[in-house]
C-alpha cells in the first residue's frame, strides 16, 4: 500500500464508509461488541430504547414502488474535530485527544449526566444502564486490552484506540513506520464487503485520504460545523443522515 505514516507526528485518523458496498449484514456491529466488551442486553431493554451498540445501521429506501432500492448507512461516533459533546460535559470526561485528533472518553471520570448524548447530533453515545452478567464461559470472551465499564457511564466508539496504540508501539519497537492500512479497527477487519476503510486523513497518499476526495464523498450534517472524521461514499449526493 502507498504511503508511510511516521510515529513521531500527530495522527489524524479517519474512516470512509462506502454505502454502495454496505449490505447491512451487521458484521461490524458484532465485531465491535466483541472487541470492545460491549454487552448484548437483550430484547426487553432494546424495546425500551436501551441499546448498547456503538454502531447502528440505518436503512433507507430510494425510488418508487416497485423499483425500490434499499441502502444502509452504518453510524459510528463521527470523531468530530469540533465536537459538541466535549463542551457540555461538566466533569471533562469527553475530551479531545490532540495526539490522535479523535474524541476520547474517560470512563473513570464520567458520572453519567448524559449531557454529551443530548448534545450529540448523531445520537451515537449510549448509557450503560447496569452491570451486565456474563455467565461462564462467556466471561472468557472479554478483551483484556479494553476496560470493562461499570454501570452509570456514557460509552461510544473510540476507533478501537487500543488497536491504534498497539500498532504504534509495535512499529516503534521494530524501528519502523506504521504503514497505511496496518491499523484496522474491528469493524474494518470484519466487513465482508470491504465497505469500511480506515487510515490517516492527513496523509495525502493514504487510501482513506484518496477515497475522501472522491466526488461522491459526503459528511453527515456537515452544515453544523462539527468537522466529522467519518466520510460516506454514495452514488447519490442527496443521500445522508438527517437526524
Amino acid at each position: 500500500m502507498s504511503g508511510l505514516i511516521s510515529t513521531n507526528t500527530p495522527s489524524k485518523w479517519g474512516m470512509v464508509i462506502d454505502q454502495d458496498l454496505c449490505m447491512g449484514c451487521q458484521a461490524c456491529v458484532t465485531a465491535c461488541a466483541m472487541e470492545n466488551n460491549i454487552s448484548f442486553i437483550g430484547e426487553q431493554d432494546v424495546s425500551i430504547g436501551r441499546s448498547m451498540q456503538w454502531i447502528h445501521t440505518e436503512r433507507f429506501w430510494t425510488g418508487q414502488y416497485p423499483a425500490v432500492s434499499t441502502n444502509f448507512q452504518p453510524i459510528v461516533c463521527q470523531q468530530c474535530g469540533n465536537a459538541p459533546c466535549e463542551s457540555t460535559c461538566p466533569v471533562y470526561a469527553s475530551v479531545h485527544s490532540d495526539s490522535e485528533d479523535i474524541n476520547a472518553q474517560i470512563y473513570n471520570r464520567c458520572v453519567g449526566t448524559r449531557y454529551c448524548a443530548n448534545n450529540c447530533p448523531y445520537q451515537v453515545r449510549v448509557f450503560n444502564w447496569r452491570d451486565y452478567s456474563r455467565p461462564v464461559p462467556l466471561n472468557n470472551q472479554l478483551n483484556p486490552d479494553v476496560t470493562v465499564r461499570r454501570r452509570g457511564i456514557m460509552e461510544k466508539c473510540t476507533f478501537c484506540i487500543q488497536r491504534i496504540r498497539r500498532t504504534e508501539e509495535t512499529a516503534q519497537m521494530e524501528g519502523r513506520q506504521v504503514q497505511d492500512g496496518e491499523v484496522e479497527p474491528a469493524c474494518v477487519q470484519a466487513c465482508p464487503a470491504y465497505a469500511i476503510v480506515f487510515g490517516r486523513l492527513d496523509d495525502p497518499n493514504s487510501r482513506v485520504s484518496q477515497l475522501a476526495k472522491q466526488g461522491r464523498a459526503i459528511q453527515l450534517l456537515e452544515e453544523l460545523g462539527t468537522q466529522p472524521k467519518v466520510i460516506y461514499l454514495t452514488g447519490d449526493s442527496n443521500h445522508g443522515h438527517n437526524g
